[in-house]
């Protein structure tokens, strides 16, 4: 089964009403007619000059980073979500980063050539008037799903030779010893014996790394909208308290970000009183307490699908209680030390460190920890991560933990560099059944974080307009009355 057939191959066929007639495709008459007058409507990709020419300099890089290996990196496919509904297709990074193609089934193949390579894109022929598949194929039938984009139309919009996906197993079955990426079909590995290559994810991800200036103008643009997105939510406070829930909140973030962009960049996290210490609380079915902390962890995913990453936790009510004051001043202060660690030079643990220091001395003093603060951030301690389990930091970028193939030495055992950027998020959760609390401060959960530049002198801070002090965040909740979009 080739690669344009694949999704194609898992959809039942239309039914026609009645079982008893004929389907459609079978009847001349019908398909005849609907081969005929229909105007082409606008195919031409949304895909800007800048994007094209990030794109090209991507590929130039991996191929200066593995000359005279061949690569085959694939888009992939939409999952199925039930009998034949799918998901929304979201193109692999890896993909979109060499590309800026957000076609489905897509593949791109690099052949070495002189001293660098040749790039081909094949893409999926969409299924237009005077093929019966434009009116019975669910998955590319242009009447089912809209203008679909050609070979054509994407090499005019990227600046790439661009082939129809027909033409992909002959090309595959010339090539020896490609690297592989992406997400890979079913017959691309079984017929061409294509495997995913661990050498080809990790040299992407170490390229990925460091972003270029088109990148960082993505990222800029998504941790605008979503500080735009933060402000919407905070707006719909009372709506939630009253009936809408945290539902309420993810699903006006969600538009938020369909709005601007592609979308939230990962689930949306909205966490109301003791659902705020689950670090991944995505189902946001419970009530938004007034009197509770609401964390909210919310990104959104530009059309580009560049992802900004931003946590902050908020009184429901608009101010903080003492207990919950005293809580978000620690975790304030954690993360004023971790963001002092950013800067080019600094070894990436270095603010995992700081913020470490920070919190173990702050929960001896309050006498939570059953060992000296010393023992504690030993190696063979750790006892105050029972309320910090998760990392405190991460790389930003095409995913929310970008860069994630990259070896250790690139990635956690590497010096920070100019043009990174990443996300410094520390926390503090403490579960309502957590007996090892002080009652006053079970159900509690606080997480500050933000999107970080690395410059030539130290960092940007791009989320920098939402306060992390609790004066200041209460400010900013009273400011936002009545700003709606």
């Amino acid at each position: 089964m080739n690669t344009s057939e694949q999704k194609t191959a898992s959809m039942p066929a239309p039914k026609t009403a009645d079982p008893k007639l004929p389907r459609l495709a079978e009847v001349p008459a019908f398909t005849e007619w609907m081969s005929q007058g229909w105007a082409d409507p606008e195919r031409t990709p949304a895909a800007t000059p800048d994007a094209a020419t990030a794109a090209a300099l991507h590929r130039s890089k991996l191929s200066a980073a593995l000359p005279g290996v061949s690569f085959v990196v694939a888009s992939g496919w939409a999952p199925v979500r039930s009998n034949d509904c799918f998901y929304d297709f979201r193109p692999h990074s890896d993909f979109l980063w060499l590309t800026n193609c957000s076609a489905e089934g897509a593949v791109l193949v690099g052949t070495p050539a002189g001293g660098g390579h040749d790039f081909q894109l094949f893409v999926p022929a969409p299924a237009l008037p005077g093929d019966p598949k434009f009116f019975t194929s669910a998955a590319h039938g242009e009447l089912w799903v809209g203008a679909a984009h050609g070979p054509t139309h994407w090499e005019q919009a990227l600046g790439l030779p661009t082939a129809p996906m027909t033409a992909l197993d002959n090309v595959l079955a010339r090539l020896s010893g490609a690297e592989a990426a992406g997400n890979l079909s079913a017959s691309m590995i079984s017929t061409h014996g294509l495997k995913p290559s661990a050498t080809l994810s990790r040299t992407l991800s170490e390229l990925r790394l460091l972003k270029d200036p088109w990148e960082i103008t993505e990222l800029r643009n998504s941790v605008t909208h979503t500080i735009e997105g933060f402000s919407q939510v905070i707006n719909q406070i009372p709506t939630a308290i009253e009936g809408g829930g945290e539902r309420w909140l993810q699903g006006t973030f969600d538009r938020v970000a369909r709005t601007y962009g592609h979308g939230p960049g990962y689930a949306t996290i909205v966490g109301s009183a003791h659902h705020a210490p689950t670090l991944h609380w995505v189902r946001c079915d419970g009530p938004v307490v007034e009197s509770e902390m609401l964390l909210l962890d919310m990104g959104v995913e530009e059309s580009s699908f560049y992802t900004a990453d931003v946590t902050r936790t908020f009184p429901a009510n608009g101010k903080f209680t003492t207990a919950q004051r005293e809580v978000h001043d620690l975790v304030e202060k954690s993360h004023r030390a971790g963001l002092a660690q950013i800067a080019p030079g600094k070894d990436f643990t270095d603010f995992h460190t700081a913020i470490m220091e920070v919190i173990a001395n702050g929960l001896s003093d309050w006498g939570m920890l059953p060992v000296s603060v010393d023992e504690a951030l030993s190696p063979t301690g750790q006892h105050h991560r029972r309320w910090l389990v998760c990392g405190v930091g991460h790389h930003l970028g095409l995913d929310v933990h970008d860069c994630a193939s990259a070896s250790y030495e690139e990635y956690q055992g590497a010096k920070l560099q100019e043009n990174m950027v990443l996300t410094v998020e520390p926390g503090l959760y403490f579960h309502k059944h957590d007996e090892m609390v002080p009652p006053e401060l079970r159900g509690m959960g606080v997480r500050l974080e933000d999107d970080l530049l690395v410059t030539a002198s130290g960092h940007e801070n791009l989320s920098d307009p939402l306060p992390i002090d609790a004066a200041g965040i209460e400010a900013w909740m009273a400011a936002q009355a009545g700003n709606k979009a």
